[in-house]
């Protein structure tokens, strides 16, 4: 499946922040969108949503995906643009799950 890197960057704001916390924050959709491209490279990413919660300018996302990795994000919505997003998922299992090689610091 190919994913439209582009377009899923366009629902970032210019100055969004993308910050997973198994990596620092990425700043600005034209980095975030070179993120995407970059990782969706290495590995078929699937996300089924699970539970999807609002409130306001926030909301939060529950997911699962067909290996069996689990995790959720936080997602800050302003003019109808994600501002800032947090996902908080285990990059061992991802890793592990996808066959990629497992980084020691």
């Amino acid at each position: 499946m190919a994913i439209n890197v582009a377009a899923l960057a366009a629902l970032y704001h210019d100055d969004a922040i993308n910050h997973q916390v198994t990596q620092e924050p990425i700043e600005g959709r034209v980095a975030i969108r070179a993120m995407f491209a970059r990782e969706f490279a290495q590995a078929e990413m699937v996300c089924i949503i699970e539970n999807l919660f609002e409130d306001g300018d926030w909301a939060v996302l529950e997911w699962r995906d067909p290996l069996g990795l689990r995790g959720c994000g936080f997602f800050q919505i302003r003019d109808g643009k994600i501002a800032f997003q947090r996902g908080y998922w285990d990059k061992l299992s991802f890793l592990r799950l996808h066959g990629l090689p497992i980084q020691k610091d």
